[in-house]
């Protein structure tokens, strides 16, 4: 019996991370979670993500600690207001203040340095390019073209030992196909949050742009979500 390949998956503990590290499992791979601490205005993705790798059955999971309130500059990070009850034509246009310069740029290269530690040829991320919030680095383009940096790199990239893969199994799905899928896998979407701005016992708001995703892509399934809400949108 052969050893399962290695695979680096990075979890925040959001209903999309939390899929594809279900996918990357059915897909066979021994999976490494890592997650980030990186100066979010809330710790309860961080307590997702422990229940989330915890129920998975990881290998390890990795808590990366980075401060990018030290530059600021978007609503996660900084004192700005989460825009709230924006409609969907608002969502999907321009890049809004929740987007956080350059993380998944840093989140990757993260990951890049884990997988070549691990002799991982297989790094998975959740980004989508459908039902997203108009952030720049979740588009195939920012993905091939990290690909391609990464695989000049690494000591394994330069040697041809190995290449870099990063997948992006969620870029091309809705929302509710992304909730159908996870469903399929038997995700618990009750141990995931989605909310910029959960109450300090953890409920969220309902109103911000990724509450209202997450909330129609359960609708699109005629589901209810399991995550638990301030105010759920009538």
């Amino acid at each position: 019996m052969s050893t399962p390949r290695k695979a680096v998956v990075l979890l925040s503990g959001g209903l999309d991370s939390t899929t594809v590290l279900a996918i990357a499992r059915d897909l066979g791979f021994d999976c490494h979670a890592l997650t980030f601490r990186y100066g979010q205005r809330h710790a309860n993705e961080l307590a997702a993500a422990k229940r989330v790798a915890a129920e998975a059955g990881v290998s390890e999971h990795v808590v990366a600690e980075i401060d990018l309130r030290v530059f600021g500059g978007s609503a996660l990070t900084s004192d700005i207001d989460v825009p709230k009850g924006r409609d969907s034509a608002a969502i999907g246009e321009g890049i809004p203040v929740t987007y956080v310069p350059a993380r998944n740029t840093i989140f990757l290269s993260f990951a890049l340095a884990w997988a070549e530690v691990l002799g991982s040829q297989d790094v998975f991320i959740g980004v989508n390019a459908l039902d997203y919030s108009g952030y720049p680095d979740c588009r195939p383009e920012f993905i091939e073209a990290f690909s391609r940096m990464a695989n000049l790199a690494t000591r394994a990239g330069v040697e041809g030992k190995s290449r870099l893969t990063i997948h992006t199994p969620l870029i091309a799905m809705t929302k509710a196909e992304i909730v159908a899928r996870g469903l399929e896998l038997g995700v618990d979407y009750g141990l995931t949050t989605s909310c910029y701005d959960p109450s300090p016992e953890g409920r969220a708001c309902g109103a911000c742009d990724s509450c209202l995703l997450r909330l129609r892509g359960f609708a699109e399934n005629g589901l209810r979500d399991p995550a638990q809400y301030i105010v759920v949108p009538g």
